[in-house]
C-alpha cells in the first residue's frame, strides 16, 4: 500500500493518492490533474476510483476533468445529488483496490453528505482515514456551509453523531488525513500539522472530548467567522459542474498587446488584476489594479474580493502567466480574458499613464503619529486581530469589507491614511482597492503590525471582543 498526501499551501488543502497493486484512487481532486495522472503514470498505475468526501466550498475539485481524462467513476457518499453521473455510494460499502479496501462512513454534520474513507490493510486491519472535513487535527469542519436547507446548529448535531459513532470507536493507531490544514477558513482553529491519528485527536481535539449534545454544539458554533464569499458559488459548482480547464486555459493564455489591453480597460466592468510581489506593486501599477500577490493566499483572497461574472485581464511576472491562471481557476474563476505581453515593464517602457503606492517603515508611522493630527491609520487584519492589540485611534476595516464601496464613506482626500495588516501582504491588496475608491493620499506600512508592535505607539486591547 502506497500513500501519498498533495497538499497545496495557497489553499491548505490535501489531495491524496492512494494505491495498491497496480491501482490508484484520488481523493479529494484539485481543478489542475496533471499531477495525479503524472504520479500514477511514473508507479504504473491505473486510476481505478475518484473519491470525494463532500461538496467543497473552498475549492473547486478537479473530479469531471479527473474522469474524463481516465474513465474512474466518481464516487460520493449518501444524500449526494449532482448534476452530473457519480456513483452513489451507501453507508459502509467497501470498495477494493487491489489488495486493500476503502469502506464509506457517512459523516453528515460539515455538509449532508460529508463522508470519509476508512483505508483496510491486506488483512483487513484498519490503517487511516481519509475524513476530508469531518475532522482536522484540533479542529472539525464548521457547521455552516449546508449544502441542504439546515441549520447551523442541527448539522452540528449530525456532527455530534458522526463523530460519536463513526469517528470515536476507530482504533487510536488509525492515521487521520484531512482535507485542509492550518489556515483554511473551512474551520475555527485547526492545528499546524496535516495529518493526526485518531488516539491524538482524542486527546487533544476540543470535539472529541466527552460532552454533551448541546455543550459540542455551542462549542462548534461558537465564534465563527463569517465564511468567504465564494464559498457557496464553489460549492455550487462543484455540485453543478463547470468548464474544463483546458478550455479556461486556452480563452486565459492569451497575450495582449498595449492597445488590446487598452480597449479591455474602457469596459467599465473589467477587473484588472496585477498578480505581481506586493513590493513590486507599490513601486509602479497601472492605475485601477488590484494587487493580489502570487506569494500569498492568492487564491483564497481573489475568491474573496473579485466578482466572478467579470472579465478579468492579468498582470504577472514573465512567465507566471498560467500559474496565475490556474490558480484563479481553483476556486472558480472563468472569465479571464488573457494577460499584457511583456508585463508592466512594457506599460512603462511605452510611457503609458502609472501609479504608487507610498512605502513607509513603522518608525516613521511612530515618529509621526504624535505630531500629525491628520493622520487615519487603517488596520485591514480580521476583527479578533484588531482585538488582541492595534494602534490607539486606529480604524479597523478588514480587507474583505473593502468591496463596499461605502466602506470609506469617513475618509476624506486631506487625510493622511496610513495601511497596515500583520506582515504586509494584505495592506497592499487594500491600498490598490482603496486607490480604486478614490482615495489616494496612501501609505503603505512595511512589515505590518508584526513592526508596528516594536515600536513606541499607544497599543490597546478590545476587552469587548476578547470576551
Amino acid at each position: 500500500m502506497f500513500i501519498k498526501q498533495l497538499y497545496t499551501g495557497c489553499l491548505s488543502e490535501a489531495a491524496y493518492y492512494i494505491e495498491s497493486k497496480g491501482e490508484a484512487a484520488i481523493i479529494d481532486p484539485l481543478r489542475d490533474i496533471e499531477t495525479y495522472i503524472e504520479l500514477a503514470r511514473e508507479r504504473k498505475s491505473t486510476i481505478k476510483y475518484i473519491f470525494e468526501t463532500h461538496f467543497h466550498a473552498d475549492f473547486v475539485s478537479g473530479h469531471l476533468d479527473l474522469a474524463k481524462a481516465t474513465g474512474a467513476p466518481i464516487v460520493f457518499g449518501p444524500d449526494t445529488e449532482t448534476n452530473f453521473p457519480i456513483y452513489l455510494a451507501k453507508d459502509g460499502e467497501v470498495f477494493s483496490l487491489g489488495d486493500i479496501q476503502l469502506e464509506v462512513l457517512h459523516t453528515p454534520g460539515h455538509t449532508v453528505e460529508s463522508s470519509c474513507y476508512l483505508v483496510k490493510d491486506e488483512k483487513s486491519n484498519p490503517v487511516a482515514v481519509f475524513t476530508g472535513d469531518t475532522l482536522f487535527v484540533g479542529d472539525v469542519g464548521r457547521p455552516d456551509l449546508s449544502s441542504g436547507n439546515l441549520s447551523d446548529t442541527q448539522l452540528a448535531s449530525m456532527l455530534y453523531d458522526s463523530l460519536q459513532n463513526k469517528i470515536m470507536p476507530l482504533p487510536n493507531s488509525v492515521i487521520v488525513y484531512p482535507a485542509h490544514g492550518q489556515g483554511s477558513s473551512c474551520g475555527k482553529n485547526l492545528g499546524p500539522d496535516t495529518y493526526s491519528t485518531i488516539g491524538d485527536e482524542k486527546e487533544s481535539n476540543y470535539a472529541l472530548q466527552d460532552q454533551t449534545r448541546d455543550e459540542f454544539i455551542k462549542a462548534v458554533t461558537d465564534g465563527l467567522d463569517v465564511p468567504p464569499q465564494y464559498f457557496s458559488i464553489n460549492a455550487r459548482i462543484n455540485k453543478e459542474g463547470y468548464e474544463s480547464l483546458d478550455e479556461v486555459l486556452e480563452n486565459g493564455m492569451n497575450a495582449l498587446t498595449i492597445e488590446q489591453f487598452k480597449d479591455w480597460l474602457k469596459k467599465d466592468d473589467t477587473i484588472v488584476l496585477d498578480t505581481r510581489e506586493s513590493t513590486k506593486f507599490t513601486d509602479g501599477f497601472i492605475p485601477g489594479s488590484i494587487s493580489i500577490g502570487l506569494n500569498g493566499r492568492f487564491a483564497e483572497w481573489a475568491g474573496s474580493l473579485l466578482p466572478f461574472d467579470k472579465p478579468i485581464v492579468l498582470i504577472t511576472e514573465q512567465g507566471k502567466e498560467r500559474e496565475s491562471l490556474v490558480r484563479l481557476a481553483r476556486v472558480g474563476f472563468d472569465q479571464m480574458k488573457g494577460f499584457l505581453e511583456g508585463g508592466f515593464e512594457a506599460w512603462r517602457n511605452a510611457n503609458q499613464p502609472i501609479d504608487m503606492i507610498i512605502n513607509v517603515e513603522a518608525d516613521e508611522l511612530a515618529m509621526d503619529l504624535p505630531f500629525d493630527n491628520k493622520i487615519v491609520v487603517i488596520d485591514v487584519r480580521r476583527e479578533s486581530e484588531f482585538a488582541e492589540g492595534h494602534i490607539k485611534g486606529a480604524v479597523n476595516i478588514p480587507v474583505n469589507k473593502l468591496v463596499d464601496p461605502g466602506s470609506m464613506a469617513d475618509i476624506e482626500e486631506h487625510y493622511n491614511v496610513y495601511v497596515h495588516c500583520g506582515g504586509g501582504y494584505r495592506s497592499v491588496i487594500a491600498a490598490s482597492m482603496l486607490k480604486r475608491q478614490g482615495i489616494h493620499n496612501l501609505h503603505n506600512v512595511l512589515g505590518g503590525w508584526n513592526a508596528i508592535r516594536n515600536q513606541k505607539i499607544d497599543i490597546v486591547k478590545d476587552k469587548s471582543v476578547l470576551n
